[in-house]
C-alpha cells in the first residue's frame, strides 16, 4: 500500500517550514539571525525614532509585571538555557565529556577561560566603586556566535577544532549558569524555591520512570520557571535544570531519546526566535562618539573589553597549553597550537550571557552593553582573520 505522503504530497508551506526548522538547527543560520536582530536594534536605537524602541522595550504586556525586555531575558533565555542543558547532558553521557581523558583539555581551558578574564577585569577596575559586581561579565563565551564564526570562516578546519570549541562553550555555559544562580539572584524566598525543587524532582522522576507526554513536561517546565522566578533565583536556572534532567537514553520502542526529540523541536525556536528577540531588546544602545569614548576610557567598561578580548585568549589558550605540559590532557593529532590560539581568540565573543550578567550587575547601564558589543566585535574580527590564515596555510601544508 502506498503511503499517504506519496498520494497527497506535503503542502509547500509545510515543506518550507520543515526546511526552515532544519536550517535553524545549524549554528551558522542561528548566528546570522542573532546578528541581524542586533543590527536592527542598534539601527533603531540610534535613529530619530529611538524613543519608540525604548517604549517597546519597557512595555509591560501582562502577567508578573515584567517588561518585554524582562520577558526576553528571563523567559525566552530559559528556552536557550534548556537547550544548553540538553547539550551538557548529552556531552556528559555520549559526547566529549564522557571520556575524562579527552574532555580534560576543553574543561581545563574553559575553567581557566573563566578565571583569568575575571581576575584581569578586577585588576583593571581595581579601586572603582561598585566594580566588583561585574567580575563575571567577561567570563562567558557565546556559543551561537562563536560556532557561527567558526563555521563561516573555517569550515575546512578539522572536526576536532569544532569539538574543542563546542565542549569549551558547553562547560562555559554551565559555569555561567552557576554564577548567575549563586551571585546574581535576588533575595531568595524559601516557599516558592521549595515548590520549584518539588516540581523539578517530579520532572526528573517522570523522566526516570520513562513516562511519556511532551505536554506534561512543558507544563512542569513552565511551573518550575514561574516558581524559580518567584523565589528570586534567576528564572533561566529552571531551563538548564530541566535540560539536565531530560533522559538521553532511548527505550527499545523509541525512535530517539526524549533529549534528542526535545532538542530537535526546541533548538529552532531557541535559535530562530528566543535568542534573536533577546538580542534585539538587549543590544539597542546609542553609539555616538561620546558614548564610545566613555566606554574606552571608563575603567569598568574598559575592564570588560580587556577581560573578553585579552583575558579569554590568555585563559583558554594558557589553560590548554598548561594542561598538556603537565600531562593532564592531550591535544588531538589533527590540531596544532596555532589552531587553538585562533579559536581561543574566538572565545572572547561574550554576547548573550555576558549581556545577561551585565544587566544583572548594572541594571540599565548602557555602557556595559556597548562594551560587550565592542569586545565581541573585536574578538570575532580577530578570530576570523586568524582562522582564515590557518585555513590557507593548512591548504598549502604550511602548518
Amino acid at each position: 500500500m502506498r503511503r499517504a505522503a506519496e498520494i497527497w504530497p506535503v503542502r509547500p508551506t509545510v515543506r518550507y517550514a520543515r526546511q526552515l526548522a532544519e536550517a535553524l538547527r545549524t549554528e551558522t543560520i542561528g548566528g546570522v539571525i542573532m546578528l541581524a536582530a542586533t543590527v536592527a536594534a542598534l539601527v533603531w536605537a540610534n535613529s530619530p525614532w529611538s524613543d519608540s524602541y525604548q517604549a517597546l522595550r519597557e512595555l509591560v504586556p501582562g502577567p508578573l509585571g515584567l517588561s518585554l525586555y524582562q520577558w526576553a531575558a528571563d523567559g525566552l533565555l530559559a528556552v536557550f538555557f534548556f537547550v544548553a542543558g540538553l547539550e551538557v547532558k548529552e556531552e556528559f553521557v555520549h559526547g566529549e565529556l564522557s571520556n575524562l581523558r579527552d574532555a580534560a583539555l576543553p574543561i581545563i581551558a574553559a575553567v581557566a577561560g573563566m578565571i583569568v578574564p575575571a581576575l584581569l577585569y578586577l585588576a583593571v577596575s581595581w579601586g572603582v566603586d561598585g566594580a566588583a559586581r561585574g567580575w563575571a561579565i567577561p567570563t562567558a563565551t557565546d556559543i551561537a556566535f562563536a560556532l557561527a564564526v567558526l563555521a563561516v570562516t573555517a569550515s575546512a578546519m578539522p572536526d576536532a577544532l569544532r569539538a574543542f570549541l563546542l565542549t569549551l562553550a558547553v562547560v562555559d555555559d554551565l559555569g555561567a549558569i552557576s554564577v548567575i544562580a549563586v551571585f546574581y539572584s535576588d533575595q531568595v524566598h524559601l516557599a516558592p524555591l521549595l515548590g520549584a525543587v518539588a516540581v523539578l524532582a517530579l520532572y526528573g522522576l517522570l523522566q526516570w520512570k520513562r513516562v511519556r507526554g511532551p505536554l506534561l513536561y512543558v507544563a512542569l517546565g513552565v511551573a518550575a520557571w514561574v516558581l524559580v522566578h518567584e523565589s528570586g533565583v534567576h528564572a533561566t536556572v529552571a531551563g538548564v535544570i530541566c535540560g539536565l534532567l531530560t533522559r538521553v537514553h532511548a527505550s527499545e520502542d523509541e525512535d530517539g531519546s526524549p533529549a534528542e526529540r526535545a532538542d530537535h523541536f526546541v533548538r529552532p525556536i531557541s535559535a530562530g526566535f528566543a535568542v534573536p528577540v533577546f538580542a534585539f531588546f538587549a543590544a539597542g544602545v546609542r553609539l555616538d562618539p561620546q558614548s564610545l569614548g566613555a566606554v574606552l576610557t571608563e575603567r569598568i567598561t574598559l575592564a570588560v573589553i580587556i577581560g573578553l578580548v585579552v583575558g579569554k585568549f590568555l585563559g583558554v589558550f594558557g589553560g590548554a597549553w598548561l594542561s598538556v605540559r603537565l600531562g593532564l590532557a592531550r591535544i588531538s593529532e589533527d590540531l596544532y597550537w596555532r589552531d587553538l590560539a585562533a579559536v581561543s581568540v574566538l572565545a572572547g565573543i561574550g554576547f548573550t550571557v555576558a549581556l545577561l550578567i551585565g544587566d544583572r550587575a548594572y541594571p540599565g547601564m548602557e555602557r556595559i552593553t556597548t562594551a560587550v558589543l565592542v569586545a565581541s566585535f573585536v574578538a570575532s574580527a580577530l578570530a576570523a582573520i586568524l582562522l582564515h590564515v590557518r585555513v590557507r596555510r593548512r591548504a598549502r601544508n604550511d602548518v
